[in-house]
């Protein structure tokens, strides 16, 4: 049986009991692997844009003797799967701009999947963003911190892309930037996220700071202005959990 890092096993465990499921981006098709040996999904195609990584995935997939159930396909994005081929489609491990870019255009690949597991190393707002322009349901998301690294895992399903922003105390942008469900639970994790984007942005005040030009003068009201606002956002995360 593979061993999994825990942001990997995390996704594979959200992918839907039988379901058909698509790995882009899939490296060593370690994923996959991990589907099938526990009998969580039917059959995986493992997509690779790199002839390297998709070597690798092949020689994965052959030595765990699974060359039956994962089908390790070389091309760009969603073009390695057909619309209807699968129900759940993963994208990891890659910036949310590349993953909406991905989305984008394969968005017609994408007729008949039930389940979209994004897990974007940074940018999650432009994921969600995407998910919302497309009529895709945030259903689902988690965040956890592995060797020092802080992963924010989305699951999407076809469905009404404005509810989990409903009815919530932020502003539907405010739910994007944070995500509705992390800021729903305000776990110590998102907590530590924000806290680290925080001093992040002091760091780029205090530069700022040590700048006279007209351009430095409006760059500090807006760093100001959303530190102002991170400030008040963490300051809710410790008041709900006291």
């Amino acid at each position: 049986m593979i061993e999994l890092s825990q942001r990997l096993q995390t996704i594979g465990d959200m992918v839907k009991p039988g379901h058909r499921v698509a790995d882009i981006g899939s490296d060593h098709a370690y994923l996959p692997t991990y589907l099938i040996q526990k009998g969580i999904a039917s059959a995986c195609i493992a997509g690779e844009v790199n002839r390297g990584p998709w070597q690798s995935a092949e020689r994965q997939v052959r030595s765990a003797g699974l060359a039956e159930y994962i089908d390790v396909r070389l091309g760009n994005g969603l073009s390695v799967i057909s619309p209807g081929e699968v129900d759940t489609v993963c994208i990891a491990g890659m910036g949310g701009s590349l993953i909406a870019s991905i989305l984008n255009e394969g968005c017609e690949k994408l007729a008949g999947v039930q389940q979209l597991l994004l897990q974007p190393n940074v940018g999650a707002p432009l994921v969600r963003r995407w998910l919302l322009a497309h009529g895709w349901q945030l259903s689902k998301e988690k965040i956890l911190e592995e060797d020092g690294v802080i992963y924010e895992i989305l699951e999407a399903v076809p469905g009404n892309p404005e509810l989990p922003y409903e009815g919530r105390s932020l502003s539907r942008e405010e739910l994007v930037e944070v995500g509705p469900y992390l800021w729903q639970e305000k776990s110590p994790v998102l907590r530590k996220k924000w806290e680290q984007e925080r001093d992040k942005l002091k760091s780029v005040q205090e530069q700022l700071q040590r700048a006279k030009n007209p351009e430095a003068e409006e760059k500090k009201r807006e760093v100001a202005k959303r530190l102002t606002w991170m400030e008040e956002m963490l300051s809710c995360m410790q008041t709900d959990k006291e």
